[in-house]
């Protein structure tokens, strides 16, 4: 009898922005094990990675399957024939492949994963790795899938959420998506909290489905493969889809600002966040969109609120002297704009309280004075009390010391919505028996 071995199979960067998905290769890729007969471990791994790196295409998402099989070469013959087949790589792709042959996966994997959430990673270092490891790999163009395809392979969850990625027949493709507004509507009502991002209520607007040219259909994102798997079922289509797929995924649980960035060597394209006290007043520009600096540790970070994400709001109602907590990615300075932190959350730890000086009340009247001129003081105008100096008055402040977040539609895939705020999914065990994969006849 042949020898069992457990394959760890990641890959990413096979799509572009004029068509393809790398979920969508995965699912061929599934499709193709499952007539091999092989065991699967674990779902299908859909990995978020930072999402402020310059040459992502939409999620920056890679795709990491692990499985056990007797005929390793053949898979990995087979698997390369699909990479070759079905990425986009006329269309600017540059698709990454690894194979790790082995039972468990060493903590640098994870280690490696974790980078890629917060900062740009150097093909330098992934050559490095791939050496270091003895990995085995496949690329086209430049590699720069082999970056995803490390991290998705060892990806340490904290947290994990799963998504329900349904997909088009071929000769829908291009092809206008026609999904029942309403269906998606009620499918968040009869499903939430354990779907989420699924309809934007303040927007009127469905959040599930892409508008490109790409072969998804729908993408159905909640807490367990059975939410997913219900939610989907709800979701009305004048357009039947091919089949679907489950994955794992660290979408929602916003791990990519979870690194404290060092203010101090501030890197263009890094995500993380950032505390200190506001120190300059938030100004608002043509547009909407609202600008304001923090200081910390003695550095100030000149931080952005976008109109769409209608934080602005709440941006523009802090003052200098209030303690906050930002999480974003830094954008790269220009000629025209200077370094800047695009806010994804904005936490507010402390207020600072507003107190403006006001002329005294008479005591007798319970009115203020009016001035009787320069350095003359104040006098009641109508019982005739004066006093020589104005009194302290606190404004109540418009903004509360709590934790916000932009409108559901401007979330980003790793954004964590309200909802899952302190909640954390741990290890959930692999059970086949759920209908994870589907192939419609």
């Amino acid at each position: 009898m042949k020898e069992t071995s457990v394959l760890h199979i990641g890959f990413d960067d096979t799509d572009s922005r004029k068509g393809m998905c790398t979920t969508f290769l995965a699912y061929k890729v599934v499709e193709y094990l499952k007539k091999e007969k092989v065991k699967f471990i674990d779902y299908p791994y859909l990995i978020r990675f930072n999402p402020n790196v310059p040459w992502k295409t939409r999620g920056n998402g890679a795709v990491a399957l692990k499985i056990k099989t007797q005929k390793p070469k053949l898979i990995k013959k087979n698997i390369i024939k699909y990479i070759q087949k079905y990425s986009a790589v006329d269309d600017g792709a540059n698709p990454g492949l690894v194979f790790y042959e082995h039972k468990e996966i060493p903590e640098n994997f994870a280690k490696f994963g974790k980078m890629a959430l917060y900062r740009l990673v150097g093909r330098n270092e992934v050559k490095k790795f791939i050496e270091d490891n003895g990995l085995e790999t496949y690329h086209l163009g430049n590699g720069q899938g082999l970056i995803g395809a490390i991290g998705a392979i060892g990806y340490d969850f904290r947290d994990h959420t799963f998504e329900l990625i349904s997909y088009r027949d071929k000769e829908n493709l291009g092809k206008k998506r026609e999904i029942l507004k309403d269906s998606v509507k009620k499918m968040q009502q009869l499903t939430f909290p354990k779907t989420f991002n699924s309809f934007d209520e303040s927007k009127n607007r469905v959040l599930i489905a892409p508008h490109g040219p790409d072969p998804v259909l729908f993408g159905v994102r909640g807490e367990d493969p059975d939410a997913v798997i219900k939610g989907a079922s709800l979701v009305k289509s004048n357009e039947k889809f091919c089949g679907y797929m489950v994955f794992r995924s660290n979408q929602g649980t916003g791990d990519h600002l979870q690194n404290e960035l060092d203010v101090e060597t501030l890197k263009p394209f890094s995500s993380g966040y950032v505390i200190g006290k506001i120190s300059k007043k938030p100004q608002t520009v043509i547009g909407g969109h609202v600008f304001f600096s923090i200081s910390a540790n003695g550095t100030t970070v000149k931080c952005a609120v976008y109109k769409p994400t209608r934080l602005a709001t709440i941006a523009e109602k802090m003052m200098e002297g209030d303690l906050v907590k930002i999480g974003g990615g830094v954008r790269k300075s220009s000629k025209k704009h200077k370094q800047v932190l695009n806010v994804e959350f904005l936490e507010i730890l402390d207020l600072k309280k507003h107190v403006i000086m006001v002329n005294p009340i008479c005591k007798r009247c319970d009115k203020h004075m009016k001035s009787k001129g320069k350095s003359q003081g104040y006098q009641c105008s109508k019982c005739g009390n004066t006093s020589m100096t104005k009194i302290r008055q606190e404004i109540p402040r418009q903004i509360k010391k709590q934790f916000y977040l932009p409108v559901v539609s401007a979330h980003r895939h790793l954004t964590r919505p309200m909802q899952r705020i302190g909640k954390i999914n741990t290890k959930m065990k692999f059970n086949n028996s759920k209908r994870w994969f589907s192939k419609a006849n």
